[in-house]
């Protein structure tokens, strides 16, 4: 599906979308007052579901380098596209969340990070891998399952976009629900809030990784 600039476009632009709505919906709520965690979770999810929608021809619509990773160890994508597709999720994540520092109030973005996902008290280490890592497994399996399987629904977006916003009511109390080491990066960078980062690297990557396997070798059979 690498087909070049275009598509490293298509990965900036989908990773900026995810982060700048998504996390910028955190920041709302917190000038609202309300903490409305559905609210957070329609805001990825729809995001998501677009940017999935309408880019998914162009790159594939990783917007996620567990995603990405997932293609990479099952043989779908070279190491080299990858490490193209990750920068420009990066850096999309990286915009999205200066963007999103320029444009609302300094006070609610700091008094949240930016949307920077964090372990809550109560949850060990062990506990906040083993969430994000089943949280991602299932989204990978919906991208699988609805945009790489030839069998699969053409449903666009949405069902990977249903995939964030169920990870997020479950998971967002417990571990922020990041489900993309992109999305936590960025948020991490510009709040200067790097807690326990590694796990929103580790535990999505592997959670990526495993679904893609999985899939191939259960489902598609080959």
């Amino acid at each position: 599906m690498d087909q070049g600039p275009k598509s490293y476009w298509a990965e900036f632009l989908g990773t900026f979308c995810l982060c700048f709505i998504g996390q910028g919906a955190i920041v709302l709520q917190h000038i609202q007052g309300t903490h409305d965690l559905l609210t957070v979770a329609i805001a990825h999810g729809l995001a998501l579901a677009v940017m999935v929608s309408a880019l998914g021809s162009t790159s594939g619509a990783h917007f996620n380098p567990a995603v990405t990773l997932g293609f990479v160890l099952t043989g779908r994508q070279s190491w080299t596209s990858a490490i193209t597709y990750w920068l420009s999720q990066l850096v999309g994540a990286l915009v999205a969340s200066y963007l999103l520092r320029a444009a609302v109030p300094g006070v609610a973005g700091d008094a949240v990070h930016y949307g920077v996902p964090m372990v809550a008290a109560g949850v060990s280490t062990s506990q906040a891998v083993l969430i994000e890592f089943i949280l991602t497994f299932f989204l990978v399996t919906a991208v699988w399952g609805t945009a790489v399987d030839e069998r699969g629904p053409r449903v666009g977006g949405f069902a990977i976009g249903l995939a964030v916003m169920m990870g997020i009511l479950v998971g967002g109390p417990l571990t922020g629900a990041a489900l993309n080491p992109a999305r936590a990066f960025g948020a991490a960078v510009v709040s200067g809030t790097w807690s326990l980062h590694w796990i929103y690297w580790l535990a999505p990557m592997l959670g990526g990784v495993a679904a893609a396997r999985a899939y191939k070798s259960v489902v598609l059979g080959r």
